[in-house]
């Protein structure tokens, strides 16, 4: 301990250079992993999307192929009115972004305005990949709590 100029453990430790060298003598070495070639920067694995139509009195996605005059499945409320329109604006004169010539009063219901454009957005495709375009509706049931049991129990049986 005398012949370092400070006195405490750490400082220019000998003892623990050597023994960090034999625990590297110790190690086997690696085997070699199969070498990757990439050109560019690597992909993010990032969530898709997915252009979506919606009802706007209960939010339920609509099907592709639906009928813009028609009523909605889940709560049957007219398709073709103010609140689904690409126009529709709150703070706009008459509530409409297009020069229309009178004030529509009932937003929620079908009228015939010659400027509608149903409204679409584009959201987060956070569904499974199997059920993509699969909404519950009263033809296809939602599972049950116990069914879901079922399948997590399934998953761990022997």
């Amino acid at each position: 301990m005398g012949d370092r100029k400070y006195g405490q453990f750490g400082y220019q430790d000998k003892d623990k250079q050597d023994k960090g060298k034999e625990r590297e003598r110790e190690r086997a070495p690696a085997a070699p992993r199969p070498r990757q070639e990439q050109f560019g920067p690597r992909t993010p694995r990032m969530v898709g999307s997915v252009t979506r139509a919606r009802c706007a009195n209960c939010g339920n996605v609509l099907l592709p192929g639906f009928d813009p005059n028609g009523k909605c499945p889940r709560c049957e409320s007219d398709l073709h009115c103010c609140k689904q329109c690409v126009h529709f604006d709150t703070a706009a004169r008459f509530e409409c972004t297009q020069p229309i010539p009178e004030r529509i009063p009932r937003k929620d219901l079908m009228n015939e305005c010659t400027f509608f454009q149903f409204r679409t957005t584009v959201e987060k495709d956070t569904s499974p990949s199997g059920a993509a375009h699969a909404a519950p509706t009263a033809s296809a049931p939602v599972a049950a709590p116990r069914d879901a049991r079922r399948a997590f129990d399934d998953l761990f049986k022997k």
